[in-house]
């Protein structure tokens, strides 16, 4: 159990441990759904009720879940098809998340858009993880920046 809450996406190449990704990506997308929801349940919909706010925070996590799991089974599926780990792998589980999240919306004219954005914005994570970019960079808090800070600048005590 501790395997899987501690496990990140890239611990292991592109093709294997697809259910350890799965979940890895899936706790993310659980996240944002109950954000998501949760915003949603006090400022917009307000339902009435402990089944019709549970109907309301499973209508967010349930698809989201279902972008992060569909993204994750295609991007890994496809490099063990293809053999290759490229670009192309990731193209094609943005575009499943597309669809999917074009279904949910029950909007079949932003499939294809919804598609192409996001398997474009998968190639630029591919990218990014290839080249060492970091979208959200560590943040140090607490004393122990202070001191890090204080050992940096080596100053000496008055």
């Amino acid at each position: 159990m501790a395997t899987l809450i501690k496990y990140k996406y890239y611990d292991t190449p592109e093709g294997q441990d697809i259910f350890l990704k799965t979940f890895a990506a899936s706790k993310y997308a659980v996240m944002a759904g109950l954000a998501a929801s949760t915003l949603d349940v006090l400022m917009f919909s307000h339902p009435q009720g402990f089944a019709s706010t549970a109907a309301r925070v499973a209508w967010y996590v349930g698809p989201m879940v279902g972008v992060a799991a569909g993204f994750v089974v295609t991007t890994n599926a496809m490099q063990n098809i293809r053999g290759k780990n490229d670009k192309i792998n990731y193209f094609m589980g943005g575009a499943l998340a597309g669809t999917i999240l074009a279904a949910w919306q029950k909007a079949p004219v932003a499939a294809v858009p919804a598609a192409v954005v996001l398997g474009l914005a998968a190639i630029v994570k591919k990218t990014s993880v290839e080249e060492g970019w970091s979208f959200f960079p560590e943040m140090k808090t607490g004393l122990s920046k202070v001191l890090e800070e204080h050992q940096a600048c080596k100053c000496s005590a008055r």
